[in-house]
């Protein structure tokens, strides 16, 4: 259903009143999506998995108490992971993946779902028997 072309005056206005008062909020509005939110809160997760992983190998051999504190890093920031990871859910992963590959129009067409399957078939080739 359209808006009337009262209601898109004042939501016109709204609008403009929002870029005058506070422009950086505005833009991050207008350019923000929610699948880069959770993508960014992902790549977060990833780096703290990995942190994790350093201090339990780094302070294991100290104290199995620190090295279990590395373990419960790497299982909090894997949680975190996969619940934004679902919020994102497909549409998302295609729209973080589109941006990896711009030559590409899709993100099924031309982003980490074709660079894995690309490195699969180079892999299976690699090692593939040949009967000579």
């Amino acid at each position: 259903m359209p808006l009337s072309e009262h209601e898109q005056r004042i939501l016109a206005e709204l609008e403009e009143s929002l870029s005058t008062e506070d422009p950086r909020f505005a833009d991050r509005v207008a350019n923000e999506t929610v699948y880069r939110h959770a993508g960014r809160h992902c790549k977060w997760a990833g780096l703290t998995f990995v942190l994790g992983m350093v201090f339990l190998i780094a302070f294991y051999s100290y104290s199995v108490a620190l090295g279990l504190l590395g373990v419960g890093i790497m299982f909090v920031s894997a949680v975190v992971f996969e619940r934004n990871l679902r919020h994102m859910g497909k549409a998302g992963w295609h729209d973080i993946t589109r941006s990896l590959n711009e030559d590409e129009h899709s993100g099924a067409a031309g982003g980490i779902e074709t660079k894995v399957l690309d490195a699969r078939q180079w892999i299976k080739s690699r090692f593939k028997r040949t009967d000579s």
